[in-house]
């Protein structure tokens, strides 16, 4: 016998209320000098909420103030790293306002279009950029899946490490947008690769994500948390002045080939797509949620997925 709606609703309102400690933040290293920010939502696959979103804010924030922090290492707990962004968790939060940290206005209560458009300026393409431009060297550290949304918290990352059970994918062209709204796909591999990647949505396993240039190391799943901390530590021993001008040197130039200007022009096509939706089928993601999108993916033969945005 199926929950009456009632019961289902009151159930979900107390699993959202339950959700504590979404983003933890630990100090590691022989000397202090790494930060551990771990995405903390391991039952759902670390899909990502408003509430994880500025917790993550406040944690990169923590550490980019603290004089003792040399590197940042991002990880998820659990099986996976992330699964996107939360499409369909009782913890989502969506509708809701925000203590935003930019200028961009509330959302939660505007029309139309603008509603998503605000929301996502500040909370995806706005906070992905804040992170990126970070001054202090970041890692993150991939196991499982990494899904639509959690690829901008892996690329907005200086260096990426990922275990051998890792896979990538971006399915989100399945609901009729061109991409994630932080579109780095063509800088973080070659244009026909990228397209292959968006066209299909399938998975992209670690060895395929390696040779294309988008991860640095591939280690044992075992040896992941290991191997990336010793490679922070070996980080956090150069001078913190030099990491700081040569990240902004390789970003500046990536800017210079166009990849701020080119995001943003796809970011308009984004929610141009999302409002099309929302004409069409009275949703702005074409009616998909977490599960059937997973469905979609595994009738096309593509991956079974970890969490949000394709399972």
């Amino acid at each position: 016998m199926s929950e009456a709606p009632a019961d289902k609703a009151a159930k979900q309102a107390e699993e959202a209320v339950e959700e504590k400690d979404i983003v933890l933040y630990e100090v590691a290293g022989e000397d202090g000098d790494v930060a551990i920010v771990t995405m903390n939502r391991p039952k759902y696959n670390n899909a990502q909420n408003g509430a994880m979103t500025y917790a993550l804010d406040a944690a990169f924030q923590q550490a980019a103030f603290d004089d003792r922090i040399k590197v940042i290492v991002l990880r998820g707990a659990g099986k996976h790293f992330s699964a996107g962004h939360d499409i369909g968790t009782p913890g989502r939060d969506i509708d809701q306002s925000q203590e935003r940290v930019s200028l961009w206005y509330d959302h939660a209560n505007k029309p139309g279009g603008e509603f998503l458009y605000v929301r996502e300026q500040e909370a995806y393409l706005g906070m992905c950029r804040r992170w990126r431009d970070l001054p202090k060297p970041t890692i993150a550290e991939v196991q499982g899946a990494c899904i639509a949304g959690g690829l901008m918290l892996a690329w907005v990352c200086d260096l990426i490490v990922a275990a051998d059970n890792a896979f990538f994918a971006d399915p989100v062209v399945r609901m009729g947008i061109p991409g994630v709204e932080y579109f780095a796909h063509p800088f973080e591999m070659a244009p026909r690769i990228a397209k292959e990647f968006l066209f299909f949505g399938d998975r992209m396993p670690v060895e395929r994500a390696y040779q294309v240039g988008m991860v640095n190391r591939v280690v044992p799943k075992d040896d992941l948390q290991r191997e990336t901390l010793a490679l922070a530590e070996r980080l956090a021993k150069m001078p913190r002045l030099g990491l700081t001008l040569t990240k902004q040197a390789v970003n500046h130039i990536e800017d210079l080939q166009g990849k701020r200007t080119g995001m943003d022009a796809v970011f308009a096509w984004h929610h141009f797509a999302h409002s099309h939706n929302d004409l069409v089928s009275d949703n702005p993601l074409a009616g998909f949620d977490a599960k059937s999108m997973a469905k979609s993916q595994r009738e096309q033969g593509g991956s079974k997925g970890g969490g949000d945005e394709s399972a």
